[in-house]
Parts: structure tokens; C-alpha cells; sequence
């Protein structure tokens, strides 16, 4: 049987035995602690667990997913053995609360033996050595001993609490004559019992509803139906490395078997993942898919091609897996110009950076190349790590990580050493106390400060004077100091009613805010102060703020859900928002975007500015940026119900104040990432 007719018969059956049948869910899964869908129960997670209502007790699909970073990494076993993807398609039934263990075991081994044809005696099973249900319902369905075995093995469970439950396992004889009992005996179907909420001292007690969780790896059947040993020896991967032999110009050999393997892997984990709207990127899954693309490409030059591979691979995959995921074909010209930029990219970088590499290897007398050369093609030609690790291996050698990290680290200090202006100054004033944030987001304030410190031409002074430019700090202020993309406020500095200093912008030196401006009137430390901020520029500045957040709703709803924020610059009426996205956008959907944000500026959303605990954020599910560290209590932000997010920021109080957006330029900034300018306000019109 082909895949196409297993995947069929598969769901045929379960169909019959009034299961509900369901397409694939996403690879990218709504669950944050994982990166993509690593298995069949991860879109059933929230049911299994009780959180969510079934739609149906009975339920089969073929679920499409990705093991390739965290802790679920197969990246580096593919192409040397004939079981390891990145890729793979997991066929499973699910029953919830409805048939149990003899639903089940019975279900399994009739598709087995009666669908699949599988010799009854080259078939063994495995139970929890606590299962004696389990174990007597062998007997009885198909009067096999049961294999008993302990927790490692035959157990499965949420975490330390919850749900858990034994679970009991069928393989596959592969042959007699391999030696290697793992490599013989193969697993090809599992069924997990969810009997048991474990508490916090390890006691059991029975589920009020009971759920089956089952599973079988599809390329593994595939090799079992065909009678070969090997994944990669199916219909489904010779017509994929058919197709690479078409476009390297190379046929396959014992000696680079391995290279065609991991392209025809690497195309599929790849092409599905742009195709469900993961964007290459340096961070996150993107990067995941971006070394695994670059990795394949690798792959491409050990076997003597230069230029495009996978993206004129896809069409092959398209006519191998189409039919079962139309979405293949659907996003077919947007997934591979997206792989056509990054594979265009990468072969600058490569051809740059191995120049540097062929220069400096012959050097190498130990077989390991220095961190510092290594942290030099990460610096200059964006090489990652990982990458020259890679290219390594091939020649037997290895990298000095250790220095890597030196390097990393002397980086990062000869950066802090070099910041500009004055922020090095402020922050070596350890006896400042943190400026009051209490009111840094009140437009206006009878707030009576106090000068703390005075900063001229490089010293703290104690008094300046008329003509003076300064950077002051006072114990409290009302001033936004520039962060997070925001702009700093401005305004004017009061002593008895009279102006002493006029501040072109407020910024920030740790958790100080800086005034910086011209003194208008001697000013002392110690001085009572009232500080004004300029009304006009902060509400133009909150209402670019507000729409940046309407901005990054806009254009997750029209390219994808995978859209993520890279940088930004918040400034009067004005919007420079960068985003990760594989290639430019079309000119309709510019205008989608401009007409969805104008769409909620005229609806006149509440937006609202709360406070609360970071779990609270993360449970209303508050998007953060990648990387920033937030406190225990963090600001929310949101916009009717499109937008809630993270931010420190000043906004306004309903969209209708934005007036109006308007999208100027979008461009590429480098790879994988775009910018876009908008005005808003008073400059959109």
C-alpha cells in the first residue's frame, strides 16, 4: 500500500466505527511552551485535559508534525538512518469519555490484522505491568501474551500531577535477520489509557472521564506495508529524491544517500511549515525552519549544485501530498518565493563567509577551529554557530565554543563601553534613587518635584545656568522617558511659576528619566521644580502608539498569525513598525492592512490600560516581545478585541482618537524582515 492508500484506508476505517474525521491541525500550535506540533495529541491537549468540551466523543486524523528544537530535536539523526524526520504524519483515533481499553485494543488489532493484512504472529504487544485489564483483553481479542512492562516504557502521564494512565503498545517484526533487537522490533502503534489524576503526593485517583489517546507514525507503516526496512525506501520519499536526482544532476550512491535523504526530509518539514504560515526569521520556529532550509541547501553543494533547490523541489511535493493537504497547492507561489528569498540570501552569506573559512582552516592544527574565527563569521557575515559547526562536521572537525562565547561576551562589553551620549554617566550614579512611575503616564500634573542631579558637559555640577544645555533629574516626574520604542516626552521645567529650562526630549538611564534641554534660568540640585510635559506631542505620540498595536493586529490577520514585531519607533503621529515576514508585501495587501486599521480607528474601541500580575497577562493571552524581561506585575494594553498586549507605553482611551492611518513604505530591512512607515493623526490626512 501506498501512503496515499494507507492514509485513506486508515481513516476509512475509524470513520465506520463512527468517528468524526478531522483534517490536520496547524503546525504551529496554540500552546506557547512548544514551537511547532511535535505530536497527534498536542490540538486534543485542552480536551484530554478537561479544559475544553469535546465537539465529538470519537475522533481520527492524520496530524502533520515537526520534532526539530527544545527538547523534541531529531534535526541532527536525519539522513543517517532510515527512521528520523523532522517531519512526520501521526494517524491517530481519540475517544472522549466514550469507549475504553477493549474499544480500543479491540479497534487497533482488527485494523492490524483485518484492514492492514499484517501476519498476526509478526505482531507483539506491550502492557503496564499494573494493566491486568489490559493484559486479560489481549488474551481475549487476540489471545496474545502481553510483554509486562514498568513506567519508562508503558506509562504515560501530563507531568508530575494530572492526568496519566498505562498505556500498551503493538510492534512489528521487521525481519529475523537483524540482529539488533530495537532495529527488529519496531513500534507501530501505541494506545494510552487516561485513567488516573495523579496528585501532589503521587496518589491516584479514577478520572471522572476516562480518554483514549492513540497513535501510529505513518512512515513507519509505510515501510512496513511495502516490505522495506527503510523510511526513506517508500513511494512517498523515492519520488521526492527522483526529483532532487532531477535538479542536482546527480544520482543517488551508496556514498551520498544520506544528502538525498535529508533534502527529501528537509523539503517536507520545510515547505508544510511556510505553508502554515512560518516565516524564516532569526528567532523562535522561524529559525528553526531557516537552519533546517540551510541546512538542506548544505546538503545540495555537498552533492555539487549551486543556487535554488527546494523551491524547485516544491512542486514535487505538491504532487506527492496535495491531495491530502490542499494547502500545499493553495499556498504554492507565496511559500516558494518565500524560499527563493531565503535561499538567494543564503548563498551570499555562504559564499562570503567560506571565504573567510578556507582561509583560516588550513591554520587549524588541532582539529578544532578557534572561537574567536568562529564569533568572526558570526559578527561580519552572520554566520550562525550552528551553521560553521555544520560545515565542520563534514571535514571531521569542531569548534571552540568556549572562545565562541569569550568572544560573545567581549562583544557585548566593547558595545557597552561605546554607548553614546551620556547614559554611561547616569548609570554609574548607583546613589540616584529610581525615578516615581507613578505618574509618568498623567498628561498633566500640579505635581510638586525636586532637582536631584545636574549633568554639564560631562560633570555633575550643582547649579546651572542661562544658555546652559543639561540633563537633569528630578525625584519625581510625569515626563515619559523614551522606551520601548516610544519616544521621550517633551516640555518645560517650572521654579515659582516661571520656566528654567525648556526639555526637547525626557529619556531613560536605567529607571532614571533624563531631562535633556536648555536652562532658561539658573537652576540648583535641591531646587522645588514642576515639570510640564507638552500636551499636543504627547497625545500625538499616544495615538502613533495605540495604532502601532492596531498595526501589528492588521497585519497578523492579513499575512498570518505568524507575523511577529522586530523593533519599532513610536514617534509624534508617526510609525515605524518592524516585523518578521519573508518577502514584500503585495499592494493589496497593503491596503488591506491601511483598511483594517482605519476600520477599527471609525469603531471607536475602548482601550484599555490595566495592571496586573504577569500570569494574569499571559492567561488573557497578552502578547509580549520576544526576549524582554517583564516583572512580576506588568501594564496591558487592549484595544476592543483585537489587540491586547504588553506595553509600557502611553495611549489613548478609544481608537476614534488615532483619526485617521495611513501606510507610507514598506521595505525589506534585512532578511526575513520588513518595515513599514504609517502616519496617523493629523500627518495621515
Amino acid at each position: 500500500m501506498k501512503y496515499n492508500e494507507i492514509r485513506t484506508a486508515f481513516l476509512d476505517f475509524f470513520e465506520s466505527k463512527g468517528h468524526k474525521i478531522v483534517p490536520s491541525a496547524s503546525l504551529i500550535p496554540n500552546d506557547p511552551t512548544l514551537l511547532f506540533t511535535v505530536a497527534g495529541m498536542v490540538p486534543w491537549k485542552s480536551i484530554l485535559q478537561g479544559a475544553e468540551a469535546p465537539f465529538a466523543n470519537r475522533v481520527a486524523d492524520v496530524q502533520k508534525c515537526i520534532r526539530a528544537g527544545g527538547k523534541h530535536n531529531d534535526l541532527d539523526e536525519v539522513g543517517f538512518d532510515g527512521r528520523h524526520h523532522t517531519f512526520f504524519e501521526m494517524m491517530g483515533n481519540w475517544s472522549f469519555g466514550d469507549y475504553f481499553k477493549e474499544g480500543a485494543i479491540e479497534m487497533s488489532w482488527e485494523l492490524l490484522t483485518k484492514v492492514m493484512g499484517l501476519d498476526p504472529d509478526k505482531i507483539r504487544v506491550t502492557t503496564h505491568i499494573s494493566d491486568e485489564e489490559s493484559t486479560e483483553l489481549w488474551r481475549k481479542i487476540a489471545g496474545k501474551e502481553a510483554i509486562r512492562l514498568g513506567d519508562k516504557d508503558n506509562w504515560w502521564s501530563a507531568g508530575d500531577t494530572g492526568p496519566c494512565g498505562p498505556c500498551t503498545e503493538m510492534f512489528y517484526d521487521f525481519g529475523e535477520d537483524i540482529q539488533n533487537e530495537d532495529d527488529r522490533w519496531v513500534e507501530i502503534w501505541n494506545d494510552v489509557f487516561m485513567q488516573f489524576d495523579r496528585d501532589a503526593n503521587g496518589n491516584l485517583s479514577a478520572l471522572p472521564k476516562q480518554n483514549v489517546d492513540t497513535g501510529g507514525g505513518l512512515e513507519r507503516w509505510g515501510a512496513m506495508m511495502q516490505g522495506v526496512r527503510d523510511n526513506y525506501d517508500t513511494d512517498l520519499f523515492r519520488a521526492l529524491i527522483s526529483a532532487t536526482e532531477g535538479v542536482v544532476g546527480v544520482k543517488k550512491t551508496a556514498e551520498n544517500t544520506a544528502s538525498f535523504k535529508v533534502i527529501a526530509d528537509h523539503l517536507r518539514a520545510v515547505g508544510f511549515a511556510i505553508a502554515d504560515g512560518v516565516i524564516p526569521s532569526n528567532t523562535d520556529r522561524g529559525y528553526v525552519i531557516r537552519r533546517i532550509l540551510r541546512r538542506a541547501m548544505r546538503h545540495g553543494q555537498i552533492l555539487g549544485h549551486r543556487g535554488e533547490l527546494l523551491s524547485k523541489l516544491y512542486p514535487a511535493l505538491v504532487t506527492e501530498m496535495g491531495a491530502a493537504y490542499p494547502e500545499l497547492a493553495a499556498q504554492q507561489s507565496r511559500v516558494v518565493e518565500i524560499i527563493q528569498n531565503e535561499e538567494h540570501a543564503f548563498a551570499d552569506l555562504l559564499q562570503n563567509g567560506m571565504k573567510l573559512l578556507d582561509a583560516e582552516l588550513p591554520k587549524v592544527n588541532n582539529g578544532v577551529l578557534p572561537g574567536d574565527i568562529a564569533f568572526k563569521l558570526f559578527d561580519t557575515y552572520g554566520f550562525p554557530l550552528d551553521l560553521t559547526q555544520m560545515i565542520l562536521r563534514d571535514k571531521n572537525m569542531d569548534v571552540d565554543t568556549a572562545g565562541f562565547e569569550r568572544a560573545m561576551t567581549e562583544q557585548k562589553e566593547r558595545s557597552r563601553a561605546n554607548t553614546k551620549g551620556t547614559r554611561v554617566l547616569w548609570e554609574s550614579q548607583g546613589d540616584l534613587p529610581a525615578t516615581d512611575d507613578a505618574t509618568k503616564y498623567a498628561p498633566e500634573s500640579d505635581m510638586t518635584s525636586s532637582v536631584i542631579s545636574i549633568l554639564r558637559d560631562g560633570e555633575f555640577v550643582k547649579t546651572a545656568d542661562a544658555g546652559d544645555d543639561v540633563e537633569i533629574a528630578l525625584n519625581k516626574t510625569n515626563f515619559y522617558g523614551t522606551q520601548g520604542g516610544q519616544v521621550g516626552d517633551a516640555g518645560e521645567i517650572l521654579k515659582d511659576d516661571t520656566v528654567v529650562m525648556t526639555v526637547s526630549e525626557a529619556a531613560r538611564a536605567g529607571n532614571i528619566v533624563i531631562h535633556k534641554g536648555r536652562v532658561t534660568a539658573q537652576i540648583a540640585v535641591g531646587d522645588a521644580v514642576k515639570p510640564v510635559i507638552n500636551t499636543a506631542t504627547r497625545a500625538a505620540t499616544a495615538r502613533a502608539h495605540t495604532a502601532t498595536h492596531l498595526l501589528q493586529a492588521a497585519l497578523r490577520e492579513v499575512l498570518n498569525e505568524d507575523v511577529e514585531q522586530r523593533g519599532s519607533k513610536v514617534s509624534p503621529d508617526s510609525v515605524r513598525f518592524d516585523f518578521s515576514f519573508g518577502r514584500a508585501m503585495t499592494a493589496e495587501e497593503k491596503q488591506a492592512v491601511e483598511d483594517l486599521v482605519n476600520k477599527w480607528i471609525a469603531a471607536d474601541m475602548p482601550v484599555l490600560h490595566e495592571e496586573m500580575s504577569l500570569d494574569a497577562a499571559k492567561s488573557r493571552g497578552a502578547m509580549a516581545l520576544f526576549g524582554e524581561k517583564y516583572g512580576d506585575t506588568v501594564r496591558v494594553i487592549t484595544a476592543g478585541d483585537i489587540s491586547c498586549e504588553l506595553c509600557g507605553g502611553t495611549h489613548i482611551h478609544h481608537t476614534g482618537e488615532i483619526i485617521k492611518a495611513k501606510i507610507n513604505k514598506e521595505k525589506s530591512i534585512s532578511s526575513g524582515i520588513r518595515r513599514i512607515t504609517m502616519s496617523v493623526g493629523n500627518l495621515a490626512e
